[in-house]
């Protein structure tokens, strides 16, 4: 809730913010020594007496985040949450040393440099099953956002060998890789409509050893992953299936994820796919829908937690027998990344055609109570395409509010992974959970109306994790692209360097909509824009072709958010 979270932002001001003896809101805090003081009153009053330290964030802790010792270049560094110690080497890919005064790692890649956001140095871009022709390219964008040139060096995967480029600042290059074929599981060169992988046997699954790829920069980056790349080539073929995923850097992965995807469609699987970023780290699935053996792979029965080990840079990717994976809780022993998606989803099923659904899920610590979501547009239908939305509990007994109000939207969740759905709307509208949810959203099919496009996911960024500045890539070989803002009513939004964009009001909640279509080609016609504003916004990317789409968050910050 907006006033909840304005507590929070006051609170991690820390001491430093507050004049001495003078009087404090209500939920700030400061430490006095080991002793933990909490406004109360417009007072600090002593709360808690801490046995080992006390943060003026985070409370009683067992250790100061961004204190440890070094051995060498590794670091014996406390967690960014204060429970505690872990060895971090100081990656001289990424241009990290470790400091022997502070004890952590250093550099501009380092997690103290970088905080906690969308951008970072070091990434896994995952393949994930496509019925997609392998004519078409998989490929990551990747932007650079420093003042510097950045060296990104990418391998594993399907690569024999590593690869570098050089990534210009305040540019972006776009790097295609080959499919691994394992994780995309169609391998054929034909696309769906020539029969390609149409009724081609898929497996159960697969375990691939460093079956991601490991991209890493010197500098910060942000990177998006295309499945595939291109909707059309040599001007006649159409992969009429593809979709885009923003990827998380590795230093905001976490431990707890609630995944969203779709039901089984025909022959078609639900999908997920973990990656490690840590050797030896224990992934315990509580799956939502039935799995067999297979790939390496374990059966997993609805209901009953199964447990996977990977090492960095595997992959275990899950395909439904039956049923959807929307819902199943991931929990693991390290940091992990989660992407949810289907193989081919129609969406509704009664609406043609299917289209491959892929999204990077966020962590349940970095996951919020307030969403503003707007239905995508069309060109022939500019106010917004009706689309499903899900809305998935993390705690039981969350109740939902809409602003405006959404007739027969449900108005509460009974259990953690159980979801609520909103089918066939066009509104934009704000939900307000009484507990930390998922919000995904669904384009719906071609047939569904708009004469273009197809299925694709994204998921809704919470109200609390939204920026000031984002830096995003729109493919320009598609035939329109889009960038949808959600910002304060008086904010002033530019994007690549132009006008302020102007803000419809959604009901009474105090944001508005500004949405720009045709997005056009950036400023250096490579498709890369920039979008400012004064004051934190959100933004959500998306474009179509014939039977085709893709649809992803265009970036987030991603801070533990307290409830």
């Amino acid at each position: 809730m907006r006033a909840r979270f304005a507590i929070i932002l006051l609170a991690a001001c820390g001491p430093g913010s507050r004049n001495a003896g003078g009087p404090c809101q209500v939920g700030q805090t400061k430490c006095d020594g080991k002793s933990l003081e909490t406004c109360v009153d417009g007072q600090f009053k002593d709360t808690m007496d801490c046995p080992d330290t006390c943060d003026a964030q985070l409370g009683c802790v067992l250790c100061e985040p961004n204190t440890g010792t070094c051995n060498g270049n590794v670091s014996h560094a406390c967690n960014a949450d204060g429970s505690g110690y872990t060895d971090v080497t100081c990656d001289p890919v990424q241009g990290e040393t470790c400091d022997q005064t502070m004890g952590v790692c250093t550099g501009s890649c380092s997690p103290i440099t970088l905080g906690q956001s969308y951008i970072g140095c070091e990434y896994y871009p995952t393949v994930t099953g496509n019925i997609v022709g392998d004519a078409f390219d998989f490929a990551v964008a990747i932007a650079n956002t420093s003042g510097d040139p950045a060296m990104v060096t990418i391998e594993d995967g399907a690569l024999t060998s590593p690869m570098t480029l050089t990534v210009a600042p305040s540019t972006l290059v776009v790097q295609k890789l080959p499919w691994q074929q394992t994780l995309k599981l169609c391998n054929e060169p034909d696309t769906p409509e020539t029969n390609g992988c149409n009724g081609a046997a898929l497996p159960a699954g697969a375990m691939v050893a460093k079956g991601a790829y490991h991209l890493r920069s010197t500098n910060p980056v942000t990177v998006y992953q295309f499945n595939s790349l291109e909707y059309v080539i040599n001007g006649s073929d159409y992969s009429f299936t593809n979709d885009a995923s923003l990827l998380l850097p590795t230093n905001v992965w976490r431990s707890n994820y609630y995944t969203a995807a779709w039901q089984v469609v025909g022959d078609y699987p639900s999908e997920l796919a973990v990656t490690a970023w840590q050797d030896a780290t224990m992934v315990t699935i509580d799956s939502t829908a039935a799995t067999v053996a297979g790939g390496g792979v374990p059966a997993f029965t609805v209901g009953t937690p199964g447990t996977v080990m990977l090492n960095a840079g595997d992959v275990v990717e899950l395909l439904s027998e039956s049923g959807d994976f929307t819902g199943t809780n991931i929990t693991s022993s390290a940091p992990v990344s989660v992407i949810g998606g289907h193989y081919c989803a129609d969406v509704p099923l009664d609406q043609a055609a299917c289209d491959h659904l892929e999204e990077s899920m966020f962590g349940v610590d970095t996951l919020g109570e307030n969403y503003i979501v707007n239905a995508p547009a069309v060109t022939t239908i500019p106010a917004g395409k009706v689309e499903v939305i899900r809305v998935i509990a993390t705690a039981p007994n969350t109740t939902l509010t809409y602003n405006p109000p959404q007739a027969g939207a449900p108005a509460s969740i009974a259990q953690p992974g159980q979801f609520v759905e909103i089918d066939d709307n066009a509104a934009s509208f704000e939900i307000t959970a009484s507990n930390k949810v998922v919000v995904a959203q669904y384009m719906e099919g071609e047939t569904a109306g708009g004469g273009t496009g197809d299925p694709a996911m994204a998921l809704a960024v919470p109200v609390e994790q939204f920026r000031t500045s984002y830096t995003f890539q729109a493919p320009t070989s598609y035939e329109s692209n889009y960038v949808d803002v959600t910002a304060p009513m008086g904010a002033s939004v530019m994007l690549d360097g132009g006008a302020p964009l102007p803000l419809t009001a959604i009901g009474s909640t105090g944001y508005g909509l500004a949405r720009v279509e045709p997005l056009g080609n950036g400023p250096a016609g490579d498709g890369n824009h920039t979008i400012t504003g004064d004051m934190p916004f959100g933004i959500t990317v998306y474009g179509y072709g014939q039977y085709t789409s893709y649809w992803y968050p265009g970036g987030l910050d991603l801070k533990d958010v307290i409830e």
